[in-house]
């Protein structure tokens, strides 16, 4: 193992050993975030009334709705009529959540719903505007410094007690303007100076809303502190007898991020073990950004003795005036070199041979064929040739070889 490997490791155990007495005994923070989700177990989601409903609203039929929304759903269990229609099924729609996630189209279709003999038990902070206006109804919050410490039942033969909640938990809506003509007052809310309406009953043709404004009573937090599960029981006592179709689209965590890591994420051992990865490839990464090679000597060809050895003995046979000789051994060596770089027969010079040297070699045609021309005239003479001769032979070899 080399010393570089050893470092990496070092310093990868070293980061894991600080991260371990960083979090050793370290109290994990609570998630105060109000998700309303059936799947949290925070103290502001639903993980706890899920597994109690069945209690909660006992002898009751309990369906959840989740994958489409409300109008998709009861538009799906109404059957058309020649008169007024009907809906295949009969009960209670069932809605918490801390703001409305119902569409406009759904109040419509909810609105219709109810006017059929059904019913709908909504407990959220603030409706949907087109509810509120069709059944005249509006609602405000307290101000930040009135705290309404208490939560109790219109009907003290249901449940005579208050019920001790902060503003912080709670939050101070209610509603400020009622139907009192049509509309039941079922709860409220204040402290020694002032009482405000938290919980209605609103009749529309042949059913009811109930409209309830304290969704956090039914979170984990409440449903597990002291008495607090008494007044969500004296609330859902409320809904009438019969089927509950529970609306929780968007409280299954179907709003979660689409990441592939999300998973890891939400894993605190994952999480931690994929930053321990990241911080190991960085390191990684720092201490190899130069490329590492060990230097690579420079090797001088060995010099072409042959090459200086032909201009030695050219220079020999020109000092000579032996020019026929020297025109011979340039034929010889251009000759040669054709042969072995082009791999074309030197027997015959003529025009195939032309054509070949042309294509193969990429020179000019006419300084092939005047190349050809002077070796065939040289062989051909029978007297001396001239240093002119040389020369041009000479000049005729280098434009073909170079």
């Amino acid at each position: 193992m080399s010393k570089s490997i050893k470092i990496y490791i070092a310093i990868l155990i070293l980061v894991f050993v600080i991260i371990l007495i960083a979090d050793h005994d370290k109290q994990k923070p609570i998630d105060w975030r109000p998700t309303y989700s059936v799947n949290d177990k925070i103290p502001f989601g639903l993980y706890v009334f899920d597994k109690e409903i069945n209690g909660l609203l006992k002898n009751q039929k309990i369906e959840r709705v989740s994958a489409v929304t409300p109008y998709e759903f009861l538009d799906s269990k109404y059957v058309p009529d020649t008169t007024a229609g009907k809906y295949k099924i009969k009960g209670t729609f069932f809605n918490i959540s801390e703001y409305s996630q119902i569409d406009d189209q759904s109040i419509t279709e909810l609105f219709y719903f109810v006017s059929h003999g059904n019913n709908a038990f909504l407990s959220m902070k603030n409706f949907p505007k087109s509810l509120l206006d069709s059944l005249k109804i509006e609602i405000n919050t307290s101000y930040p410094n009135e705290k309404m410490n208490s939560v109790w039942m219109a009907n003290k033969k249901l449940n005579p007690k208050k019920y001790s909640i902060t503003e912080e938990e709670m939050g101070n809506y209610y509603f400020s303007k009622i139907d009192t003509l049509m509309t039941t007052v079922l709860g409220y809310q204040g402290n020694k100076n002032k009482k405000q309406i938290d919980f209605i009953k609103v009749p529309y043709i042949n059913g009811y809303f109930y409209l309830h404004t304290k969704p956090v009573a039914f979170t984990n937090y409440h449903l597990l502190k002291k008495d607090h599960y008494e007044y969500a029981e004296s609330v859902l006592s409320y809904v009438p007898k019969g089927n509950v179709y529970w609306y929780t689209k968007g409280q299954n965590n179907e709003s979660i991020s689409d990441s592939p890591l999300r998973y890891i994420m939400s894993q605190p051992a994952l999480k931690w073990a994929w930053y321990l990865f990241l911080i190991g490839i960085l390191i990684f990464i720092i201490f190899n950004a130069k490329r590492k090679q060990r230097i690579v000597p420079i090797v001088k060809p060995l010099p072409n003795l042959t090459l200086d050895f032909t201009k030695t003995i050219g220079n020999l046979y020109y000092q000579e005036g032996d020019h026929d000789n020297i025109i011979d051994k340039k034929i010889i060596y251009f000759l040669e070199r054709i042969r072995n770089e082009y791999l074309i027969d030197t027997t015959k010079l003529d025009d195939d041979f032309i054509n070949k040297l042309h294509h193969k070699s990429g020179k000019d045609e006419n300084d092939i064929r005047e190349l050809v021309f002077l070796i065939n005239e040289h062989r051909k003479s029978y007297h001396g040739s001239l240093e002119e001769d040389l020369i041009r032979i000479n000049n005729a070899i280098e434009k073909v070889l170079h």
